[in-house]
């Protein structure tokens, strides 16, 4: 979202001096200490330097060691009709084949791709193994071919955290269908806004959702937002509470019903790399909500190689990201990043403090979290219940954090590693956005860190702070954050508003030096 503050000077809030060097041993052992000895590179200034320098070179390198390719792309970036660039032409990929066919068909066929647990408490945990997720995905996928669904249909998916969710998103990605998700808390006309505007032609609900233990309906609001959506031709629901629905005949379709007697197999649309893979909308502050476009091939690069660098996800890594799927976050960094690098992830559906302020907690310790990213919204929730909570839990599992949503303060920065991190561990603060797709700012596993620092760019951008005519500012003052350079999983446009898109995004710093995209 592009930035909305007028530039000046920042009035220091507080002063932070306090830095956290990074422990030997994560150091050395982290993943992109691996590859940056693979380069000779000695230090983290060389290694954002040259990819900073090199940024071409280096998403290059990374969708060659991300991305598993039907046919290879001839070239790494085409900017001949800027601000439109495209990434990896020539290529042919699918992400769900990324994220989890060569999986399924390889030797983490039996490892976890997700650990769910279900907000009541009486409910059992399920455990689902990358073959398990290539068999739903299947069936899925062959049940939305059989309702006519093709590459590039439309499809609104508005669901509550259950791996239905995830399974939809994958069947869709497989048949080259662009999904359009609309975050299950959003009401009945946000819903149908969004579901007229990508012209949607299957939506997907379920019949409800358990919110604080009580089951809650779904269904009535997407009834009510399809009701004068022309391009909708069915809505598929989900049974997951058993509350009473009204029921279309002929429109409506039992998700059980769907894929009864499907095939396991489906084979993936081989895709252009810029063939559209989502679309996101974001509210923004005023007017209509913006459908952000974002392209499979660039997409499977930036989230996968970003939770590896930036979180260090290892082989038994069970990674926990708190957010809602229908945020960017979770698309990123619980469906697509973590099933491309083949992780084990966790999902839980509902709220933190149900039935008590130790949920989370309770959760870690049993699933055994070693990675755990989460919002400052959250942090804070925990620190007004005080230290005693995370204290009746062992939580010796987690050796990472992570912090996504809003700024972190100082204070809270502490309290997260303190009791959480049990005084020692890195707090890896991420800056980035919908319209990115995936991290720009954040510190790596080898940084120093500060509390309420979110450091540097990432390898492989260049992030820079402009003022109003296109002047970098001096250290200490405010301005406009700027992109100098694009990268692969960058939105590719807004859906049907070419204008609104080249306005927002290129028009305040076209015409300077350093052509910039404004965030």
């Amino acid at each position: 979202m592009a930035g909305e503050g007028k530039t000046g000077t920042t009035k220091v809030l507080q002063e932070e001096t306090r830095i956290f060097e990074p422990p030997a041993d994560l150091v050395e052992n982290s993943n992109v200490m691996k590859w940056m000895k693979k380069k000779g590179f000695k230090t983290e200034k060389e290694l954002r330097e040259w990819c900073s320098e090199n940024y071409v070179e280096f998403w290059d390198e990374m969708a060659k060691d991300y991305v598993d390719w039907f046919k290879p792309y001839t070239k790494v970036m085409d900017d001949s009709n800027m601000p439109y660039f495209k990434w990896f032409t020539g290529g042919l990929v699918n992400m769900t084949y990324n994220a989890v066919d060569r999986h399924a068909k390889g030797a983490k066929k039996d490892k976890l791709a997700y650990i769910w647990v279900p907000e009541p408490v009486d409910q059992e945990t399920q455990h689902i193994t990358y073959g398990d997720l290539y068999k739903e995905v299947n069936k899925f996928a062959n049940g939305l071919k059989s309702l006519g669904i093709t590459k590039g249909d439309r499809v609104s998916l508005y669901m509550p955290m259950i791996p239905q969710l995830p399974i939809a998103m994958l069947a869709c990605a497989k048949l080259g269908a662009i999904h359009s998700i609309v975050f299950s808390g959003f009401s009945a006309k946000g819903f149908g806004d969004r579901v007229k505007d990508c012209e949607a032609k299957v939506a997907i609900t379920t019949d409800g959702f358990y919110r604080r233990g009580k089951p809650m309906p779904l269904k009535a609001n997407a009834d009510e937002a399809v009701a004068d959506a022309p391009s909708i031709e069915h809505v598929i629901v989900y049974k997951r509470t058993g509350i009473d629905v009204d029921w279309k005949e002929g429109r409506d379709v039992w998700w059980h019903d769907l894929i009864e007697g499907q095939s396991e197999e489906c084979e993936p649309e081989q895709l252009d790399p810029e063939h559209r893979l989502f679309i996101l909308y974001t509210s923004g502050t005023t007017g209509k909500p913006k459908g952000i476009e974002h392209a499979q091939g660039g997409y499977i690069v930036g989230p996968a190689q970003t939770l590896d660098w930036v979180f260090d996800i290892k082989e038994n890594d069970v990674w926990w990201c708190t957010a809602d799927i229908g945020w960017i976050t979770g698309h990123s960094y619980i469906v697509y990043g973590p099933l491309c690098l083949g992780a084990t992830s966790m999902m839980y559906e509902g709220s933190p403090d149900f039935p008590d302020f130790g949920r989370w907690w309770k959760i870690i310790e049993e699933n055994k979290v070693s990675v755990l990213y989460t919002a400052p919204t959250a942090i804070r929730m925990f620190m007004k219940q005080g230290e005693e909570w995370p204290a009746k839990f062992d939580l010796s599992s987690l050796r990472l954090l992570g912090s996504v949503g809003e700024p972190i303060n100082p204070e809270a920065w502490i309290w997260y590693r303190d009791n959480m991190g049990a005084g020692k561990l890195q707090i890896m603060d991420t800056w980035w956005q919908t319209e990115t797709g995936t991290f720009l700012n954040s510190p790596l596993p080898i940084t120093p860190l500060k509390p309420g620092s979110c450091c540097f760019p990432l390898p492989g951008f260049n992030i820079n702070v402009y003022d109003e005519e296109g002047n970098e500012v001096p250290l200490g003052e405010g301005g406009n954050i700027v992109s100098e350079t694009p990268w692969p999983s960058m939105l590719r446009a807004f859906y049907k508003d070419t204008e609104r898109y080249q306005k927002e995004y290129w028009s305040v710093y076209w015409d300077t030096p350093k052509r910039g995209t404004y965030l």
